[in-house]
């Protein structure tokens, strides 16, 4: 059926504002914004088919976008700002299980002889969604349980893993090259869905030997996965606005991916099968027993008392311990007594881009004190105290200093060129790239044992009594 010229200028408005969308969504002042306008776009792109389209089964369809937007309302609203990863990661798998199921709804409706007869091209983009699409659900539904600690965040590698990897593509290709030549017969169905189940066996052992450092970078890349098969669903489904959106994700995600695996100094090829040749994103995760020097709030009070820069650098164990409206009135303090205060901002502190932007920005921390690492990088050296908030491995020298660490050659943060440096810490035990950190041990390095919400809360009250 032809699409009405006033659904096509709606898909074209949808279209242009999901652009706008991702446009707002690349600064903080306008990242609100952009969202609301993409959400609008996509509640107004699933009216349409409504208005214009003789649809079977009304009833199901709108309780299943009930249920759909129950779920993702009741998913946003109560999601910690530490398990948004795990959101994004499972979010992103449904919508690439979504795209291939349509597909292969798609490839029934070819194979049953409904409609004309489709061209090749039609007939790859089909097998390009199902198999990519499957792929994109099984990788991200693994890299969920890694995230949410429901298996271990360690690579999983087994003796074989690389045949098996490489026998399950080139039998998903295979069976995409059978697809395309024998759709208009019986097989083609039987073909489609045997290449559905090795697209989710490829998934899985895509995504097993990635170390739990690792997987955010994958998360990124499963996304561009799915954008791509939106873009070729919606060039099956003869649907330009899937096609821009799709293209749009794919587009973006690839690009983050990039971003991402050049802050940690690694290509994605080695992100993704280092582990398969022996290599691990991770190190041994045990607690050094090295003797470092420590101390309480008081003495870092003093510390603070008498510094005029001062740099935070907030990771991952702040956000556990949700600890940023805290750190943000400790600043408040020190900044009131006229120290100049800074946050660092390392591309991949936390556990994704942009993570401890949004965290710091929920505690109304001035977007003008977040400083990017390679604007604040060169000012180090002249700050007098360095506070390390739950980070570790943005700050470690092995990166610059140690070649065969696992996170050697990523930039990081020149925490140490300060001239003091003060640790907070749960214990001894390394950051998630599983090695030591050299930091910890510098005679110009004091550690804070705690939780970070009670060590920085204990911290605000020394400062306000000095």
């Amino acid at each position: 059926m032809s699409i009405p010229v006033w659904a096509q200028l709606a898909y074209l408005a949808a279209a242009v504002c999901f652009i706008l969308a991702l446009k707002g969504l690349s600064g903080p002042k306008t990242a609100r914004n952009g969202n609301i306008i993409g959400a609008v776009a996509a509640v107004v792109a699933c009216a349409i088919p409504f208005f214009y389209l003789d649809l079977d089964h009304v009833p199901l369809i709108l309780v299943a976008i009930a249920v759909g937007t129950a779920g993702g309302v009741y998913g946003a609203r109560t999601v910690q700002m530490t398990q948004m990863p795990q959101m994004v990661a499972l979010f992103n798998g449904v919508g690439g299980g979504a795209a291939a199921l349509v597909a292969l709804l798609e490839l029934h409706e070819i194979t049953s002889g409904a409609g004309d007869e489709p061209g090749w091209f039609i007939l790859l983009a089909t097998a390009f969604t199902i198999l990519v699409g499957s792929v994109s659900f099984a990788g991200s539904v693994i890299t969920f349980a890694k995230l949410q600690e429901l298996m271990t965040s360690r690579p999983v590698v087994f003796p074989g893993l690389p045949v098996v990897f490489g026998l399950a593509l080139i039998g998903a290709l295979v069976l995409g090259g059978l697809l395309i030549g024998d759709a208009g017969n019986g097989s083609g169905m039987s073909a489609g869905i045997v290449l559905a189940l090795l697209g989710l066996l490829v998934g899985v052992l895509l995504v097993l030997p990635v170390g739990g450092a690792d997987v955010p970078i994958v998360i990124s890349l499963l996304n561009a996965f799915t954008g791509l098969t939106v873009a070729a669903g919606g060039y099956v489904l003869s649907n330009t606005l899937l096609l821009v959106a799709g293209t749009l994700v794919g587009a973006s995600g690839t690009f983050l991916t990039l971003l991402m695996a050049g802050a940690m100094g690694r290509s994605v090829a080695n992100i993704m099968f280092g582990a398969l040749k022996g290599g691990s994103t991770l190190g041994s995760g045990v607690a050094s027993d090295r003797p470092v020097k420590s101390a309480g709030a008081e003495d870092i009070a003093i510390l603070l008392a008498y510094a005029e820069r001062v740099i935070i650098v907030p990771g991952y164990g702040l956000a556990v311990a949700q600890a940023q409206h805290t750190l943000r009135e400790l600043v408040d303090v020190l900044t009131a007594r006229g120290i100049e205060v800074d946050y660092a901002i390392h591309p991949v502190a936390g556990r994704m881009p942009g993570h401890m932007n949004v965290l710091l920005a929920e505690a109304q921390v001035p977007y003008e004190q977040l400083k990017e690492m390679d604007e604040i990088n060169g000012e180090f050296k002249n700050a007098d105290v360095v506070l390390v908030v739950g980070a570790n491995d943005v700050v470690n020298p092995a990166a610059k200093t140690t070649p065969g660490a696992p996170i050697y050659g990523m930039p990081i943060l020149n925490a140490d060129e300060a001239k003091q440096v003060i640790f907070m810490k749960r214990s001894m035990r390394p950051g998630f790239a599983g090695i030591e950190n050299e930091l910890l041990f510098e005679p110009t390095t004091t550690l804070f044992f705690g939780d970070a919400k009670e060590s920085l809360g204990k911290l605000l009250n020394a400062v306000k009594a000095q």
